[in-house]
């Protein structure tokens, strides 16, 4: 049947008008019945908002002022209400008959108004599901009330977890998780005093470190405004003994090769003492280009101080200039004809340097990257736009073929737990600054040398000046681990 909403409503029209005139009276009668002293209305005593009765003078909570003779307490609820003179029976028969026919126009009219009145009980039970949908807070009190125990307790767990989450800025890349710094929301990381005595002398130790190398930078006339970190965090080694665990945070592994628990042990990796001497002659680092022809998105052509090989001279700079190594920086071309043969041709010239110069213990091939457009390897670093990087390494291994005998490296472990090392004071030191460790099938000529790196540095789309600035936060990163730091 359908309902027309003019009729409807035309007919509420006629039916409140006469009881809105009919209240209006009444309550005009009453308040002229109900007068005390002065002219001011007094509230029966026996008159409860909630609808119960209090007598006798006592206290509670009352919102009333007293005001005259006659003037009584207003209690809210739960409350008594003090006596008071001048309140005739006329007057309470006249307040009960007001509040009775009140209460009865709220309950035809507006019958939500007096379920909420009775405290959610009453006859309109069916009202109490629309107003906790309507008002959900209401519907709160009246079930459960506040509490100062456990919904406070795990509205701050989660206020903590959020704040450990947003501490460590390390990102996620290309479906890669780096699982560095991770805290489960779910949990509150539990405090060890011990540890956290520890902590704090590791801090210091790291401050006072930091604070002698800016020293030595101050003491060295430069052109270098950068200013080594202090240790940012500390990486966790306890869970790294679990080989799933290591290479969730530490590594990417290609599709074409494997690793195993054999390769990646971290205790090796700690063991291994990868720190050299400044002293003697002739130079302890190389640093050389395999792929020469590297550009990054604002690079001249033809000036090779804006490609890779520039980006190569300002890292050896560096590594002279504010830390005290002797660098050779070798700008041999390898990859102008072709660059799939850039390796194999590369061979022969770096180890012809490697024999003329003995001295040198630390090999570097510097690249970078390439990357899909859409995605920058570029990062905030002090106020500076920084190009991120990445070490890697070749395991001389497919799962095609296993074990390649003609590309085998005596030096995989040693160049394994270098690049380890790096990586874990880049982590603790600049987080985020760096990918993770990528391992691929083959050798890429890093058998040369036991302290071998290749290093992939920012990408085609990067702009020189972000390369750069990645250097110096490198060069650091180098020379805390060459230093045994």
């Amino acid at each position: 049947m359908a309902v027309n909403r003019k009729d409807l409503a035309g007919g509420l029209k006629k039916r409140l008008l006469p009881a809105a005139v009919l209240l209006l009276g009444i309550l005009a009668g009453i308040k002229g019945c109900g007068a005390g002293p002065g002219g001011q209305g007094v509230v029966p005593s026996g008159v409860m908002l909630d609808g119960t009765e209090g007598g006798g003078s006592g206290g509670g909570t009352s919102r009333g002022a007293a005001s005259g003779d006659g003037a009584v307490g207003v209690t809210f609820r739960n409350g008594a209400a003090g006596s008071g003179g001048g309140v005739t029976q006329g007057t309470g028969m006249s307040g009960s008959i007001a509040a009775g026919i009140k209460s009865l126009i709220y309950e035809y009219f507006v019958p939500g108004l007096s379920f909420a009145a009775q405290g959610g009980r009453g006859a309109h039970w069916l009202l109490r599901g629309q107003i906790e949908c309507l008002f959900p807070l209401y519907g709160y009190i009246a079930g459960q009330g506040f509490s100062d125990g456990e919904e406070e307790t795990d509205f701050r767990t989660i206020l903590l977890a959020e704040a450990e989450e947003g501490t460590y800025p390390w990102e996620e890349e290309l479906g890669e998780m780096t699982g560095e710094g991770q805290v489960d929301p779910g949990t509150v990381p539990e405090t060890n005093p011990a540890a956290d005595g520890e902590a704090f002398e590791e801090l210091l130790k790291a401050e006072n470190e930091a604070a002698q190398q800016m020293q030595q930078m101050q003491q060295t006339p430069s052109s270098f405004s950068f200013l080594p970190h202090a240790r940012q965090s500390q990486v966790d080694l306890g869970p790294l003994a679990n080989y799933e665990a290591l290479v969730q945070q530490f590594y990417t592994i290609d599709a074409n090769t494997m690793a195993g628990s054999d390769q990646l042990n971290v205790e090796k990796f700690l063991s291994a003492d990868m720190s050299i001497s400044k002293e003697g002659e002739g130079p302890q680092i190389l640093i050389y280009h395999t792929h020469s022809q590297e550009t990054f998105a604002d690079s001249v052509p033809g000036d090779s101080s804006t490609s890779i090989v520039g980006v190569g001279e300002y890292l050896t700079r560096i590594l002279t200039e504010v830390y005290g190594y002797k660098v050779l920086h070798y700008e041999g071309q390898f990859d102008v004809e072709a660059r799939d043969d850039a390796y194999s041709v590369a061979l022969e010239d770096i180890e012809r340097v490697l024999r003329e110069n003995p001295s040198i213990q630390v090999v570097i091939d510097l690249h970078r990257d390439e990357m899909p457009e859409t995605t920058r390897l570029v990062m905030d670093l002090d106020g500076r736009s920084t190009a991120r990087f990445m070490f890697f390494n070749g395991l001389s291994r497919t799962k095609k073929t296993g074990n390649i005998a003609y590309l085998y490296n005596e030096n995989l472990g040693s160049n394994l737990a270098f690049s380890f090392q790096m990586q874990l004071k880049a982590m603790e030191y600049y987080p985020g600054l760096t990918r993770k460790i990528y391992l691929k099938g083959y050798r890429y000529n890093m058998h040369l040398c036991p302290r071998s790196l290749l290093i992939e540095l920012g990408a085609q789309n990067n702009t020189v000046q972000e390369a750069m600035n990645a250097c110096e936060p490198l060069a650091h990163i180098l020379d805390m681990v060459l230093s045994g730091q």
